[in-house]
């Protein structure tokens, strides 16, 4: 054991538990402790960055991410408590800083010159899967306001600004692609759809967060994306390649049979009735626009979205 790399520490513990302790006995002073606790997790994020790889970068990539799960799982605990304790605005909007000064790790540091693309994989895939989980507890506990908050607002990248693009992104910022799986996949000749989707189903387990909690957040990215348009980058579902034998919609979708149920959940997808809806089903009926595909599986928006269903009942 004397020869086994020393394991990496955030040092959150301890911020971790006040944090949790204030915000369920809501104390005066818990935005300012979940404060301490999240500039402790952004900062201390940097020991994670991949760095002097000795072997196979994709070898380093997973052992880094399977490192990170106990603070993945921290975090994972916090957006709970926050969905049932504190679902208002002010705590929201801390996540969103929260999120907006992650992106950075997923890009190349101002003071690194010499990089390959995927030296920050690791960080791509823990900040997206973050990402997915804060919009599945929410949706979870059915606080569709508050996740509409995280899809509604932009992310300030003021990186941005030096190459003359817009420093205002959207979420679909956090899902960036990940060479070093792809490079997996053919190295040892896996064979696999897609690795990525694969390490998330993965390590869902004993998170309190099912399989089906992550498809449904990754099939309202996507819808909300298609519906944006804001650019030509879209939210891949990574997820929904495991929607096998599904025959029906998302549990949110499947409750907007009823108007009032509907009228909670629009804001989720930005639109008033569900004929705000038909123009993107009648691009991709006409091919203009194409669904995701992995290899010959796909899916339905319309089923997922329980389309013939929403508003039939008051």
């Amino acid at each position: 054991f004397l020869l086994e790399k020393e394991s990496i520490s955030l040092g959150t513990s301890a911020s971790f538990k006040r944090a949790v302790e204030a915000i369920k006995n809501n104390k005066t002073t818990s935005l300012g402790i979940l404060d301490e606790y999240l500039e402790t997790f952004i900062q201390n994020l940097e020991r994670f960055r991949l760095t002097k790889i000795v072997g196979e970068i994709d070898d380093a990539v997973i052992q880094n991410i399977d490192e990170f799960l106990p603070y993945r799982n921290e975090l994972i605990h916090l957006f709970i408590i926050i969905s049932q304790y504190a679902p208002n605005d002010e705590y929201i909007q801390k996540l969103h800083r929260f999120f907006e000064r992650l992106i950075p790790y997923m890009h190349r540091p101002q003071d690194v010159t010499s990089y390959r693309e995927w030296d920050f994989d690791n960080f791509r895939f823990i900040i997206h899967e973050l990402f997915l989980y804060a919009i599945s507890v929410l949706l979870k506990y059915e606080r569709f306001n508050q996740t509409a908050l995280l899809l509604d607002q932009r992310y300030y990248m003021p990186n941005n600004i030096e190459y003359a693009r817009d420093a205002m992104v959207t979420f679909v910022e956090f899902h960036k692609p990940m060479k070093s799986l792809l490079y997996r996949n053919q190295r040892l000749s896996l064979n696999r759809l897609s690795m990525r989707a694969d390490l998330l189903t993965q390590r869902c387990n004993a998170t309190g967060i099912e399989l089906r909690h992550l498809m449904q957040a990754d099939f309202v990215l996507f819808i909300r994306a298609e519906l944006d348009s804001v650019n030509s980058y879209r939210w891949w579902p990574e997820t929904l390649l495991y929607l096998g034998h599904y025959h029906g919609s998302f549990e949110i979708f499947s409750r907007a049979i009823s108007k009032k149920y509907f009228d909670k959940v629009k804001c989720l997808l930005n639109i008033n009735t569900p004929s705000d809806l038909d123009n993107l089903f009648k691009s991709y009926a006409d091919n203009s626009r194409r669904l995701p595909r992995w290899d010959f599986d796909s899916f339905s928006p319309s089923m997922l979205l329980g389309y013939e269903q929403l508003t039939k009942q008051p």
